[in-house]
């Protein structure tokens, strides 16, 4: 290989190069790993020779870089100069976010109780069997113990599968009257479908004092969902069981698409459960020290994304948690 003649006609090439990819060409001709040079380097048998061919490509390597911050001082150069910005023209107007429509909900909720009087808490999204089960009166062989209706931690922590638990702290911590409500993100073992999910949001409430009774409870329920679904919309109660109240009964609404008809959101019934209520039960009052002789109380638990589907006609519980703006923008 004639290293002279080849530095010549490189230097030349380099120096010819009037674009960057038009150097980048230049570079893998005579420096890439076909190139003649490179060819040259792995058959080098001796010291001399080595030498002078690592010289020729540090000097090929030095004037490729120097041309290319030529040519890259020259691009800028004409972008300052040719390229022209009128300051005068509107900017582009930035998207704005917003509340998610859960928690829309949410602080709508919030709203209606606290103008009745009721306090809001938090409440541990981490809980104890002590505070999730044993408080609220759930008997050793309640399903909702076993670990294939819960996520548990270890035998004694779970995800909490209700935001309950936050109502017996409450009521631990202090003498009635109680007035409040809590709510926040619950969890359980539930087979994804249109209308659940492992993870919702419930908003629980609890009212203990002389007197309290189940046309309270009722009415409470009545005044909550005419604000929030308005006076058109259907509401019944029926029986029900749970262990943390009696008597139990389950508010249902009719179905936001099919009007009571029946149709497979609502499993053909016509109506859609919001959740569960009921008087508080006297073994749940004594847990936390109160006489159930002396006071009394009711206790309700509704899931927000239920709330959102019947105010806006979300036909999928799914939709709220996919992040797709194309459904989220329109709340």
């Amino acid at each position: 290989m004639d290293a002279e003649k080849l530095e010549s006609e490189a230097l030349g090439a380099i120096s010819g190069a009037g674009t960057l990819d038009g150097l980048d060409d230049v570079r893998v001709r005579y420096l890439g790993r076909k190139s003649e040079l490179k060819q040259a380097l792995r058959e080098v048998r001796d010291r001399d020779s080595g030498e002078r061919l690592n010289r020729l490509r540090e000097v090929l390597e030095a004037a490729v870089e120097e041309r290319r911050g030529a040519l890259e001082r020259a691009a800028l150069e004409r972008t300052l100069t040719e390229d022209v910005i009128d300051v005068t023209l509107p900017g582009e107007r930035i998207a704005r976010g917003h509340r998610h429509l859960i928690s829309q909900i949410r602080r709508e909720v919030e709203s209606v109780f606290l103008g009745l009087g009721y306090e809001v808490v938090d409440g541990r999204e981490v809980e104890t069997t002590r505070y999730n089960f044993d408080g609220l009166n759930f008997p050793a062989w309640h399903p909702a113990r076993s670990h294939h209706n819960s996520l548990f931690f270890d035998d004694d922590t779970l995800l909490r599968t209700e935001t309950s638990p936050s109502q017996i702290r409450v009521m631990e911590s202090r003498k009635p009257p109680v007035y409040i409500i809590s709510h926040g993100r619950v969890y359980r073992r539930d087979t994804i479908d249109a209308t659940h999910f492992p993870i919702f949001h419930q908003v629980e409430g609890l009212a203990v004092d002389r007197g309290i009774t189940l046309a309270d409870l009722k009415g409470t329920l009545l005044r909550f969902m005419r604000a929030l679904f308005g006076e058109e919309r259907r509401v019944r109660f029926r029986t029900h069981f749970f262990p943390f109240t009696e008597p139990s009964i389950e508010p249902d609404v009719s179905c936001f698409a099919c009007d009571g008809e029946g149709c497979p959101i609502c499993k053909h019934s016509g109506w859609i459960e919001m959740g569960g209520s009921g008087m508080v039960d006297p073994a749940v009052l004594e847990f936390v020290g109160y006489d159930p002789e002396e006071v009394s109380g009711f206790a309700f638990g509704l899931g927000l994304e239920r709330i959102a589907q019947l105010r806006h006609g979300v036909p999928d519980v799914r939709l709220l948690w996919d992040s797709d703006l194309r459904v989220i923008s329109q709340f």
